[in-house]
């Protein structure tokens, strides 16, 4: 049965109305994933509407992928088949917060920036800076598992979701997890839905776990001629007593929107790195980690002749364009590739070498904790250019699970390229158990098909 007939939009209509059905081609080009449009998009404004519409599609045999904001659309491989768009942007209530016990419960649809507006009035925040911050939704955020450079010292999402509500692809409203941060009932299921592109279940709501805003804030800049002496800057750091809030190590062709530096590049040409790290505390304490900074900067013979202090204003622009570095370089270049590769912390200088042996132009911005985004992007829109891209691409999935390439997946691509590259890199030891669980948590095989990783 298609999603377009009478009957079946009949249906939809009696759960959302009229009115949260969207027909129009045009209007339906918004949730295009890889060329595919879906012939219909639905829009529910609570979870037992999700549930309806879920056990509708499982009856009818049509393919859902679940949206918030559209802006993670590009990740993942194309679905196998695409009827209906479920778009979740209508659930966007921030359902329960207690700053006292520093815990917030919101729909998955609720706007990140809404949630962060919310949560300073109360000076706390969740640590999830990440890409499109100003559209991006929360469910959009946590299924596609895009992290942010406070991982260094917050950790991911898995270390402060508490719980989640979701419903499964046979319509069964489901949940794991509490609102508190001392929770005993029972399997952390929800973890699993972290990162899963929505092939397990939609989720319809996230109890997060909040955090104090630190009173003051610090960025501090070095720049070297080389990568390695930034990566050794880098060691200097982790193995000394200071603890950063961020510690990012960026390419002179990333930062080129940052702070301009004449003096700095006339000094080590275009072979710049900067490097990047933020403390948070209160006046001594800051004092006190710069002077430690200062003392890593000169353990070892690596040239630095710039360490220096962001103003507030420089100090957001960096946090900005170091969290956005994949919005940033597909708005610029729409047909770059943007590899995500996991490596050791000490294979950082490994890892940033190769991207000399790279012919095509290139950016790079590694998190300390050893994750890189590393984009490419064709000169030109020529079929050659995008053929080299394509090597390139290749050549580290070739090497991916030797270090430096521990884990290689590419979240952002054009379409030409997910014809010929699996995006998601060799499959994992565990892959069997994942296909049971997908099998357990959407038996009809209707949520996102072909999305993840070996075509699940």
């Amino acid at each position: 049965m298609s999603v377009s007939g009478a009957t079946a939009l009949s249906q939809l209509t009696e759960i959302v109305g009229e009115a949260n059905i969207v027909r129009d081609p045009r209007q339906l080009t918004r949730y295009d994933i890889d060329s595919k449009t879906p012939s219909a998009a639905v829009r529910p404004a609570a979870e037992a509407e999700v549930a309806e519409i879920v056990k509708f599609a499982g009856r009818e045999k049509l393919a859902c992928v679940v949206s918030g904001a559209q802006t993670k659309l590009g990740i993942g491989m194309p679905p196998r088949r695409y009827d209906l768009a479920l778009d979740l942007s209508r659930l966007d209530r921030i359902i329960a917060y207690d700053p006292e016990d520093l815990t917030l419960s919101a729909e998955a649809g609720t706007p990140l920036s809404k949630i962060a507006s919310v949560l300073a009035e109360h000076d706390q925040f969740i640590p999830l800076t990440v890409p499109f911050m100003a559209r991006a939704t929360i469910g959009g955020t946590i299924v596609s598992g895009v992290d942010s450079p406070l991982r260094h010292s917050y950790g991911t999402a898995r270390d402060f979701v508490l719980g989640m509500n979701f419903v499964t692809g046979d319509g069964i409203a489901a949940k794991s997890g509490g609102r508190v941060v001392k929770n005993v009932s029972g399997y952390d299921i929800h973890k699993m839905l972290i990162g899963s592109l929505g092939t397990l279940g939609a989720i319809t709501r996230i109890n997060f776990r909040t955090f104090p805003l630190p009173r003051q804030t610090r960025t501090f800049v070095a720049e070297f001629r080389g990568s390695r002496e930034a990566c050794e800057f880098r060691n200097a750091i982790v193995g000394s007593v200071l603890r950063p809030r961020t510690l990012e190590i960026v390419s002179e062709s990333a930062r080129g929107q940052l702070l301009p530096a004449e003096k700095a590049r006339a000094a080590f040409g275009d072979n710049r790195w900067s490097v990047y790290v933020a403390f948070a505390g209160d006046e001594d304490v800051l004092k006190r980690n710069y002077k430690e900074l200062e003392a890593a900067r000169h353990s070892e013979d690596r040239v630095s002749e710039w360490l220096r202090e962001l103003n507030p204003v420089d100090e957001q622009s960096v946090m900005s364009i170091v969290s956005e570095f994949p919005a940033a370089i597909l708005k610029r270049f729409p047909a770059a590739a943007i590899l995500k590769i996991s490596a050791l912390g000490a294979e950082l200088p490994d890892l940033a070498s190769y991207t000399a042996s790279i012919e095509m132009p290139w950016a790079v911005v590694m998190r300390g904790l050893g994750v890189a985004y590393l984009a490419l992007w064709p000169p030109d829109g020529s079929e050659g250019s995008l053929h080299v891209l394509k090597q390139h691409c290749r050549r580290i999935f070739a090497l991916a699970g030797k270090p430096p390439f521990r884990h290689v997946t590419l979240p952002w691509c054009p379409s030409a390229l997910k014809r010929d590259i699996d995006i998601w890199g060799p499959l994992p030891a565990s892959f069997e158990l994942m296909k049971k669980l997908k099998n357990v948590f959407d038996p009809g095989g209707i949520l996102s098909p072909g999305r993840f990783m070996g075509g699940i």
